[in-house]
Protein backbone atom coordinates (compact mmCIF):
# COMPACT_ATOMS: atom_id res chain seq x y z
CA UNK A 1 0.00 0.00 0.00
CA UNK A 2 1.34 3.43 -0.94
CA UNK A 3 2.00 5.90 1.84
CA UNK A 4 -0.34 8.91 1.81
CA UNK A 5 1.35 12.03 0.55
CA UNK A 6 2.08 14.38 3.43
CA UNK A 7 1.29 18.05 3.11
CA UNK A 8 3.85 20.67 4.04
CA UNK A 9 1.96 21.40 7.24
CA UNK A 10 1.89 17.72 8.22
CA UNK A 11 5.62 17.46 7.58
CA UNK A 12 6.27 20.54 9.71
CA UNK A 13 4.16 19.10 12.51
CA UNK A 14 5.98 15.76 12.31
CA UNK A 15 9.36 17.49 12.41
CA UNK A 16 8.24 19.55 15.40
CA UNK A 17 7.11 16.40 17.25
CA UNK A 18 10.44 14.71 16.55
CA UNK A 19 12.42 17.74 17.71
CA UNK A 20 10.23 18.04 20.81
CA UNK A 21 10.89 14.42 21.77
CA UNK A 22 14.59 14.76 20.98
CA UNK A 23 14.98 17.92 23.06
CA UNK A 24 13.14 16.36 25.99
CA UNK A 25 15.51 13.38 25.93
CA UNK A 26 18.58 15.60 25.42
CA UNK A 27 17.60 17.52 28.56
CA UNK A 28 17.30 14.28 30.53
CA UNK A 29 20.35 12.31 29.39
CA UNK A 30 22.30 14.49 26.93
CA UNK A 31 22.71 14.38 23.17
CA UNK A 32 25.64 11.93 23.29
CA UNK A 33 23.42 9.34 24.94
CA UNK A 34 20.53 9.77 22.54
CA UNK A 35 20.22 7.75 19.34
CA UNK A 36 17.68 8.02 16.54
CA UNK A 37 16.23 4.74 17.85
CA UNK A 38 15.77 6.35 21.27
CA UNK A 39 13.90 9.29 19.76
CA UNK A 40 11.75 6.96 17.67
CA UNK A 41 10.89 4.90 20.74
CA UNK A 42 9.77 8.04 22.57
CA UNK A 43 7.31 8.68 19.73
CA UNK A 44 6.24 5.08 19.14
CA UNK A 45 7.56 5.06 15.58
CA UNK A 46 10.37 3.38 13.68
CA UNK A 47 13.83 4.93 13.18
CA UNK A 48 13.18 4.76 9.43
CA UNK A 49 10.29 7.17 9.92
CA UNK A 50 12.59 9.64 11.68
CA UNK A 51 14.94 9.53 8.69
CA UNK A 52 12.07 10.59 6.43
CA UNK A 53 12.27 14.00 8.08
CA UNK A 54 15.92 14.27 9.15
CA UNK A 55 18.83 12.81 7.12
CA UNK A 56 20.93 12.05 10.21
CA UNK A 57 21.13 12.37 13.98
CA UNK A 58 23.52 15.28 13.42
CA UNK A 59 20.72 17.10 11.61
CA UNK A 60 18.54 16.66 14.68
CA UNK A 61 21.37 17.87 16.92
CA UNK A 62 21.82 20.99 14.78
CA UNK A 63 18.10 21.72 14.80
CA UNK A 64 17.94 21.51 18.61
CA UNK A 65 21.05 23.69 18.88
CA UNK A 66 19.37 26.17 16.53
CA UNK A 67 16.39 26.38 18.84
CA UNK A 68 18.66 27.21 21.77
CA UNK A 69 20.73 29.89 20.09
CA UNK A 70 17.65 31.42 18.48
CA UNK A 71 16.45 32.21 22.00
CA UNK A 72 19.59 34.32 22.45
CA UNK A 73 19.20 36.03 19.08
CA UNK A 74 15.50 36.75 19.67
CA UNK A 75 16.33 38.39 23.00
CA UNK A 76 19.09 40.43 21.35
CA UNK A 77 16.73 41.57 18.58
CA UNK A 78 14.14 42.63 21.17
CA UNK A 79 16.73 44.71 23.01
CA UNK A 80 17.95 46.29 19.75
CA UNK A 81 14.38 47.27 18.80
CA UNK A 82 13.63 48.90 22.16
CA UNK A 83 13.44 52.67 22.64
CA UNK A 84 16.38 52.81 25.06
CA UNK A 85 19.54 54.78 24.22
CA UNK A 86 22.19 52.77 22.37
CA UNK A 87 24.47 52.78 25.41
CA UNK A 88 21.77 51.09 27.49
CA UNK A 89 20.94 48.67 24.69
CA UNK A 90 24.54 47.55 24.39
CA UNK A 91 24.84 47.11 28.16
CA UNK A 92 21.57 45.15 28.28
CA UNK A 93 22.52 42.93 25.34
CA UNK A 94 25.95 41.97 26.69
CA UNK A 95 24.54 41.34 30.16
CA UNK A 96 21.61 39.32 28.81
CA UNK A 97 23.75 37.00 26.70
CA UNK A 98 26.12 36.34 29.59
CA UNK A 99 23.31 35.61 32.03
CA UNK A 100 21.54 33.34 29.52
CA UNK A 101 24.70 31.29 28.94
CA UNK A 102 25.42 31.06 32.66
CA UNK A 103 21.83 30.06 33.44
CA UNK A 104 21.95 27.26 30.88
CA UNK A 105 25.13 25.90 32.47
CA UNK A 106 23.44 25.80 35.87
CA UNK A 107 19.90 24.76 34.96
CA UNK A 108 20.29 22.81 31.69
CA UNK A 109 23.81 21.35 31.63
CA UNK A 110 23.03 18.80 28.85
CA UNK A 111 21.94 21.65 26.56
CA UNK A 112 25.01 23.67 27.54
CA UNK A 113 27.09 20.64 26.50
CA UNK A 114 25.31 20.50 23.14
CA UNK A 115 26.26 24.11 22.39
CA UNK A 116 29.84 23.45 23.50
CA UNK A 117 30.01 20.51 21.07
CA UNK A 118 28.60 22.69 18.29
CA UNK A 119 31.29 25.33 18.90
CA UNK A 120 34.14 22.84 19.20
CA UNK A 121 33.08 21.02 16.03
CA UNK A 122 32.37 24.24 14.10
CA UNK A 123 28.79 23.42 13.16
CA UNK A 124 27.63 25.82 10.40
CA UNK A 125 24.73 27.04 12.56
CA UNK A 126 27.21 28.56 15.03
CA UNK A 127 28.81 30.74 12.36
CA UNK A 128 25.36 31.87 11.25
CA UNK A 129 24.58 32.81 14.86
CA UNK A 130 27.85 34.73 15.26
CA UNK A 131 27.17 36.72 12.09
CA UNK A 132 23.64 37.48 13.26
CA UNK A 133 24.85 38.70 16.65
CA UNK A 134 27.52 40.86 14.96
CA UNK A 135 24.81 42.39 12.78
CA UNK A 136 22.77 43.29 15.89
CA UNK A 137 25.81 44.75 17.65
CA UNK A 138 26.70 46.75 14.56
CA UNK A 139 23.18 48.19 14.34
CA UNK A 140 23.24 49.32 17.97
CA UNK A 141 26.71 50.85 17.63
CA UNK A 142 25.77 52.67 14.44
CA UNK A 143 22.65 54.00 16.14
CA UNK A 144 24.78 55.20 19.06
CA UNK A 145 27.25 56.87 16.71
CA UNK A 146 24.44 58.65 14.85
CA UNK A 147 23.03 59.88 18.17
CA UNK A 148 26.43 61.12 19.36
CA UNK A 149 26.66 58.51 22.14
CA UNK A 150 29.64 56.74 20.55
CA UNK A 151 32.65 58.13 18.70
CA UNK A 152 32.92 55.40 16.05
CA UNK A 153 33.68 55.64 12.33
CA UNK A 154 33.29 51.98 11.35
CA UNK A 155 30.38 50.31 13.18
CA UNK A 156 31.10 46.87 11.70
CA UNK A 157 34.72 46.94 12.86
CA UNK A 158 33.62 48.19 16.29
CA UNK A 159 31.08 45.35 16.56
CA UNK A 160 33.79 42.76 15.88
CA UNK A 161 36.01 44.41 18.49
CA UNK A 162 33.22 44.40 21.08
CA UNK A 163 32.55 40.71 20.45
CA UNK A 164 36.25 39.88 20.80
CA UNK A 165 36.52 41.88 24.03
CA UNK A 166 33.50 40.10 25.49
CA UNK A 167 34.43 36.53 24.51
CA UNK A 168 35.21 35.49 28.13
CA UNK A 169 31.59 36.31 29.01
CA UNK A 170 30.03 34.91 25.81
CA UNK A 171 31.84 31.61 25.39
CA UNK A 172 30.21 28.67 27.23
CA UNK A 173 33.52 26.85 27.81
CA UNK A 174 35.12 29.91 29.44
CA UNK A 175 32.03 30.53 31.57
CA UNK A 176 32.06 26.89 32.66
CA UNK A 177 35.76 27.21 33.57
CA UNK A 178 34.95 30.13 35.87
CA UNK A 179 32.07 28.22 37.46
CA UNK A 180 34.23 25.14 38.09
CA UNK A 181 36.83 27.30 39.84
CA UNK A 182 34.23 29.19 41.86
CA UNK A 183 34.89 32.52 40.17
CA UNK A 184 32.13 35.14 40.25
CA UNK A 185 31.85 36.61 36.77
CA UNK A 186 29.45 39.43 37.63
CA UNK A 187 31.99 42.02 38.83
CA UNK A 188 34.43 41.31 36.01
CA UNK A 189 31.61 41.40 33.47
CA UNK A 190 30.47 44.80 34.69
CA UNK A 191 34.05 46.12 34.54
CA UNK A 192 34.42 44.82 30.99
CA UNK A 193 31.20 46.49 29.86
CA UNK A 194 32.39 49.81 31.34
CA UNK A 195 35.68 49.34 29.48
CA UNK A 196 33.89 48.61 26.20
CA UNK A 197 31.64 51.66 26.51
CA UNK A 198 34.63 53.89 27.21
CA UNK A 199 36.47 52.39 24.22
CA UNK A 200 33.50 53.28 22.03
CA UNK A 201 33.79 56.87 23.22
CA UNK A 202 30.66 56.89 25.37
CA UNK A 203 29.72 60.52 25.94
CA UNK A 204 29.26 61.86 29.42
Amino acid sequence: MDRPVRTGRESDEARARILGAAEERFRRVGHHRTSVADIAAELGMSPANIYRFFPSRNAINESICGRLINEVADSAFAIARSDAPATEKLDQLLTSVHHHTKMMLVKAKPMHDLIVAAMQENWPIIQVHIERMLMILEAIIREGADAGEFDVEDAAEAARAVRSAFVPFFHPILIEHCAVHGEDTEASMRAQIVFILKALGKSG
